[in-house]
């Protein structure tokens, strides 16, 4: 068995993955808006079986009513942070750092990476596939808004980049050109930066999608996982500082750029 991955735009700037097994089963990654969700599987004549849930925004979970409705039996997954805090609508499991589970004869490993919320989770499929929700965009990483720069820091310095290079990562937002605006501000020598800004800006212009991104361009791009590097030590003026102060500080200087 095995699955495909589709993007469902929603809204200005969202985006749901679905994934569709060979055997007419689909899993969804978080739930924006339950219109464009089920005009796809409708398209495709497929049976939701899974929601999996990143994290408790209501751009992440706000559907999950609707499609919980539409679908009876539907597994909801989410993290146990977040069912203990009844955020989750329509949960029915509850998952922790290092849970496994199968879906479409592909096994996914579930990580917890906080930061951008406290209950944030990661699915990580055999495959080669990362879905991660707010965490790691491309170019970029999510905000602050629970979690601390030192829990960010350990979700994507390592957690997430332990991954190998050619992992796909799937984020749920298309913030790239943003993102990439801001990375040249910190990182302004950086070649392979400035060389997919150009690839970008053509991408945008076209009206495509940036996402997925690989763990490899996100090492030479990304100024949250390069907050190791001189460079971005100086870029907020810290030299001499531990990893995760640098990161926040760069992630404080995104929230105002």
């Amino acid at each position: 068995m095995a699955y495909e991955v589709e993007r469902v735009p929603v809204w200005r700037d969202n985006y749901a993955w679905v994934l569709f097994g060979d055997d007419g089963s689909a899993a969804l990654v978080d739930s924006p808006e339950a219109g464009p969700i089920a005009e796809r599987l409708s398209a495709r004549g497929a049976r939701l079986t899974h929601i999996l849930n990143t994290h408790h925004h209501p751009d992440h979970v706000g559907a999950n009513p609707d499609l919980v409705d539409a679908w009876p039996g539907l597994a909801v997954f989410g993290s146990a942070y977040d069912a203990e805090q009844h955020r989750i609508p329509g949960l029915t499991k509850a998952l922790r750092d290092g849970d496994t589970f199968t879906f479409a004869g592909v096994r996914c490993t579930v990580r917890e990476v906080p930061g951008h919320t406290l209950g944030h989770i990661a699915y990580l499929f055999d495959d080669g596939r990362a879905f991660v929700g707010d965490t790691l965009f491309v170019g970029g990483c999510g905000r602050l808004f629970e979690g601390t720069a030192e829990q960010l820091d350990r979700s994507l310095n390592e957690v997430l980049a332990a991954l190998p290079d050619d992992t796909l990562v799937y984020c749920a937002h298309e913030y790239t050109a943003s993102n990439l605006r801001f990375a040249r501000s910190v990182d302004p020598d950086n070649a392979h930066l400035l060389a997919y800004s150009e690839e970008v800006d053509r991408l945008r212009e076209a009206g495509e999608a940036t996402v997925p991104s690989t763990l490899g361009l996100e090492r030479r791009i990304n100024p949250f996982l390069r907050a190791h590097l001189p460079a971005l030590r100086a870029a907020v003026d810290l030299p001499d500082a531990p990893r995760h102060e640098v990161l926040g500080a760069l992630r404080s200087r995104k929230d105002h750029f």
